[in-house]
């Protein structure tokens, strides 16, 4: 069983920066991958960006450049760095962590984005 819980969401202006984190409740190494998927009001969940054991990264095409996600093992965290913030990035994100077979998620942490 592993417990994620996230925090870091907020208001910000559009072109400001925002960083999310996830704290799991076991030793990162012990996690295939992790990542943070976003839905947004009426629409499905989208995956954001993810990061596999071994520190390999993927990313939505519309947050490439913008994005970093990022670990740190010691503290069993992993952060989403947001800048250039768009209203579109306006949406609950969510945290996973894949222990093969099984999904687990966090509650997830809204962020809005004004124009």
């Amino acid at each position: 069983q592993v417990q994620l819980v996230e925090s870091g969401g907020g208001l910000v202006q559009a072109g400001e920066s925002l960083r999310l984190s996830c704290a799991a409740s076991v030793s990162i190494f012990s996690i295939d991958a992790m990542g943070w998927y976003r839905q947004a009001p009426g629409k499905q969940r989208e995956l954001v960006a993810t990061i596999a054991r071994g520190g390999n990264t993927n990313y939505a095409d519309s947050v490439k450049g913008r994005f970093t996600i990022s670990r740190d093992n010691a503290k069993s965290t992993m952060y989403l760095q947001m800048s250039s913030l768009k209203p579109e990035d306006t949406a609950v994100y969510y945290c996973y962590a894949l222990v093969i077979p099984l999904n687990y998620w966090g509650q997830g942490t809204r962020v809005t984005v004004s124009s």
